[in-house]
């Protein structure tokens, strides 16, 4: 159960396997590499949902990367059918399956991770290149529409700069909010040496971002 994963709303999360990203600081990683065992399968969760129903009234659906599941339509029909809302976290990368999904009214609120300013876009995902067209045009699909969302960036001290958070702000200018989250170090986080920024240091990429999105916010951290 979660307070914080589906603004407005109390909600559990539900976690689908695979990535087709390998981002160093994923806290997830053993299911964007497959290797973390299924706990319930389809049916199990539906059964699960539908015992809370009136206690939960939001389902969040996360991964690993939920977009990469080409039964990921039917699974939230199924769970809006039990009488839930449900938010969609993704990485961007499949703009015409979550455009489908909008479309059909099957996600309420979407939050896309925004990795990093184009140059440093493939590293900070773990790999040596990446095509950014298709994050482009999911940008352009939530900024453009009367959709409910938030980009989000988990920042990493290794990682980013300021300049990073004046790309950022100008690849999603007009978005309706923005979030910094502070990186925090975990067991699952699959390579070592990786800090989270200074409470400073994030104070000032806000205020860069800020003058793109005004409704740009800090997770993670007391200021």
């Amino acid at each position: 159960m979660t307070l914080l994963d589906f603004p407005g709303h109390v909600a559990c999360t539900v976690f689908l396997g695979g990535c087709d990203l390998r981002c160093p600081f994923c806290h997830n990683y053993e299911l964007a590499d497959g290797s973390a065992p299924s706990v319930m399968d389809d049916q199990e969760l539906l059964k699960f949902l539908s015992k809370r129903r009136g206690l939960l009234d939001g389902v969040a659906i996360t991964g690993g990367e939920p977009c990469l599941r080409p039964d990921l339509p039917d699974l939230l029909r199924e769970i809006r059918a039990l009488g839930f809302k449900t938010k969609l976290d993704t990485n961007g990368f499949h703009p015409e399956l979550l455009s489908r999904l909008l479309s059909e009214g099957l996600v309420d609120y979407t939050a896309v991770d925004i990795k990093n300013s184009a140059a440093k876009y493939a590293v900070t995902c773990g790999l040596q290149e990446l095509d950014l067209r298709p994050l482009n045009e999911t940008v352009s699909l939530l900024v453009g529409g009367d959709y409910d969302y938030e980009f989000r960036t988990t920042v990493v001290k290794e990682f980013h700069e300021a300049s990073d958070f004046e790309e950022i702000g100008q690849l999603i200018l007009g978005a309706k909010r923005y979030f910094l989250q502070c990186f925090t170090d975990r067991d699952s986080v699959p390579f070592e040496g990786l800090h989270a920024p200074t409470a400073d240091d994030l104070k000032a990429y806000a205020d860069i971002a800020r003058k793109y999105v005004p409704e740009t916010g800090i997770r993670g951290v007391d200021l």
